[in-house]
């Protein structure tokens, strides 16, 4: 799935030849003209024809060394649902004090089309029209929208990037979400630069050249070698997310840099990037912001002594810490692991960042005589840290750890909702770094102990007016008790949430309800209804079917591709239960039941249960889906898949009430 290499970009470096040229802008065929579909992938919606990058190191004229990275890309579109490919977006980087920038130069668009009449037509796009948005501190984007998009359209446009940011080389993505014909990136690295490359994702390069430029670069008098690469890959496929997965980043093709080593052209002093944990380690503990809010223990003793007053067990005084801190601050939804504004501004603002908030729970645990540490981790959706080479610009998110009652424990205070112990989603990605300030950091697994378990009993009886009426109780525990706070949430009273969950189902009628364990995070929630279901409109017939799975049936299979390159992520285990007991009129009795089930994952990762008991006027129905793991190889992709279709079809079988 993902390999790593290392780049020794020196003189003697071997000398194949490395070819590349980009491709003529604003060209196209009749061929590509006329294109309905893409042979290779017939469900595509676009296809890029040709794509091509290239990125080098120079001088500009402002005396400053920056990357050069020019883009150019030529995409046909199908129909509507390809539409979206002509909103572009260019996201840039910023340094915190707004000194570097990255610049985008050079845009231009055009989208070629057939008009009305057959004729072919052009359309430019309008720089005028070229925007950007800041998206935090140290990212921007620049959007534009390609004009005249129609069905079989061809859109094309390229841009220019000059980064000051030249310790990340510029990274390449041959996979997208759409195929691709052919895509090529060439490299020019002069070789006072030496970085590390990782290559990400499964497809093999069609196209992998390096050869030695004489004297390419020139900076103050000081003359370099180039090391010059070419990589590409022709008929790429798609990457199609589907559900269950962390960052498509961590499995798409494509090939990122670090810098390890850089010699200055002005003075030949040699500086090292390539750095081991213990070096990482020194920096963030010296940092003001880091390893400096950390030591803000002492501003918390004083607030800290009233809150664990009288507890003299350390996990009711890390419970009682995190509370205070959760109930005190809240999340501005900002992410970062450094304390812009410091602890104190924050603190007394009520309001933080991720790393403001939880760097904050770490100094007031510390003040609280427990042992914590915090945790850098990137989340989800910004993907896997590359462990072999340590770089703290992976890192985007940091969480607390604290020893009490001789458990470790993984807090995150920035939601008021979460329970001690628990973590949100968001943060289950692989494992997070452990930073103490006296001793070594150190790996640590982010599968907490946290569970999603749901468990419903249905007792109900069928009226003679055809009407069902009964009781549904809702056990909602772990992570599942976490999701139903935050849904109720979203209300502003408990009995909004009754009425939006009654208009969900255009059947059912709840009567009567009560919801318990709300305002106590650690317990599970109890919901109780009394309810009317519409079931027959004419209790006439000889016979009647009856479906037994009435809550949450199942009726889409999440995993719909022939095989995945990629592993299926639930981020926890999970259990649903559910039994109903049912008690039928006088006059009916029951003809035929399901089958009992009892179907399961290869080494225990799961199972669908079902089992099926009747005395004629009364039965119980019965059903347990549950997974076992949190992650699952793609080896294990087909049994999943193929579990869920077992799932549906039996979803589907009906009960048959018969006439006495």
């Amino acid at each position: 799935m993902k390999k790593s290499l290392r780049l020794l970009l020196i003189i003697s470096l071997l000398t194949i030849g490395a070819h590349a040229q980009n491709f003529p802008f604003g060209g196209f065929t009749q061929e590509e003209m006329a294109m309905t579909k893409y042979v290779k992938d017939t469900s595509a919606h676009a296809v890029v024809l040709n794509e091509y990058g290239n990125s080098t190191i120079e001088e500009t004229n402002d005396d400053h060394i920056s990357i050069i990275h020019n883009y150019h890309v030529r995409i046909k579109i199908f129909d509507k649902a390809g539409y979206g490919q002509g909103n572009v977006e260019i996201p840039i980087r910023n340094s915190k004090d707004g000194e570097f920038v990255e610049q985008v130069d050079n845009i231009k668009g055009v989208t070629i089309y057939t008009d009305d009449n057959g004729g072919i037509k052009t359309t430019e796009l309008d720089t005028r029209k070229v925007y950007k948005v800041k998206d935090y501190t140290y990212q921007s984007t620049v959007k534009f929208a390609m004009p005249a998009i129609k069905d079989g359209c061809i859109i094309e446009y390229s841009y220019q990037i000059v980064s000051p940011f030249w310790e990340k080389f510029r990274s390449w993505d041959f996979q997208s979400d759409i195929p691709k014909v052919y895509s090529e990136y060439e490299m020019h690295i002069p070789a006072f630069w030496t970085y590390n490359a990782s290559i990400r994702g499964y497809l093999k390069l069609t196209k992998n050249t390096a050869e030695v430029e004489r004297d390419c670069f020139t900076a103050h008098g000081s003359k370099a070698d180039c090391s010059h690469f070419v990589y590409g890959i022709s008929d790429i496929p798609a990457f199609i997310e589907e559900d269950y997965m962390t960052s498509a980043n961590n499995f798409k093709s494509a090939i990122y840099f670090e810098l390890a080593v850089f010699q200055s052209p002005y003075d030949g002093v040699k500086h090292t990037y390539s750095r081991e944990w213990k070096d990482v380690d020194d920096e963030l503990k010296h940092n003001p912001d880091f390893g400096g809010a950390i030591k803000k223990k002492d501003y918390f003793k004083d607030k800290i002594a009233p809150v664990i007053a009288g507890k003299t067990d350390s996990l009711e005084k890390a419970k009682a810490v995190y509370t205070y801190i959760q109930k005190n601050m809240k999340w501005n939804d900002f992410f970062a692991i450094e304390c812009e504004n410091g602890i104190r501004k924050p603190f007394e603002a009520h309001t933080g960042s991720i790393a403001e908030i939880n760097l904050a729970l770490v100094a007031a645990l510390s003040a609280a005589g427990l042992n914590a540490q915090a945790v850098l981790l990137s989340t989800r959706e910004n993907g896997f840290v590359n462990r072999l080479y340590p770089a703290i610009t992976e890192f985007n998110y940091v969480i607390a750890k604290v020893d009490a009652g001789g458990k470790s424990y993984l807090l995150d205070a920035t939601d008021p909702l979460m329970p001690f112990g628990m973590l949100p989603m968001r943060c289950l990605n692989d494992q997070g770094r452990v930073i103490s300030l006296d001793k070594p950091s150190y790996w640590i697994d982010l599968n907490t102990s946290q569970r999603e378990n749901n468990t419903y009993a249905l007792d109900m009886t069928l009226q003679p007016d055809g009407k069902i009426k009964g009781t549904i109780i809702h056990y909602s525990m772990g992570f599942a008790a976490y999701k139903k706070r935050a849904a109720i949430k979203k209300f502003n009273s408990v009995d909004e949430y009754v009425e939006d969950l009654q208009n969900k189902d255009g059947k059912m009628t709840i009567l009567k309800s009560n919801i318990e364990g709300l305002d106590s995070l650690d317990l599970p929630i109890t919901e109780t209804y009394e309810v009317e279901i519409k079931e027959y409109n004419n209790m006439g017939h000889d016979r009647l079917g009856f479906n037994p799975f009435l809550l949450d049936r199942q009726t889409i299979n999440p995993f719909k591709q022939a095989a995945r390159t990629y592993p299926v992520d639930m981020g926890m285990p999970s259990a649903d239960r559910i039994t109903l007991t049912m008690h039928l009129p006088d006059h009916y009795t029951i003809e035929t039941g399901p089958e009992n089930t009892n179907i399961g994952l290869p080494n225990n990762g799961g199972s669908f249960l079902t089992r099926f008991d009747n005395n004629n006027t009364d039965f119980t129905f019965s059903h347990v889906i549950q997974f076992t793991k949190s992650i699952y190889s793609p080896a294990e992709y087909s049994y999943l898949k193929e579990l869920y279709s077992k799932i549906i079809l039996s979803e589907q079988a009906n009960i048959i009430f018969k006439k006495k």
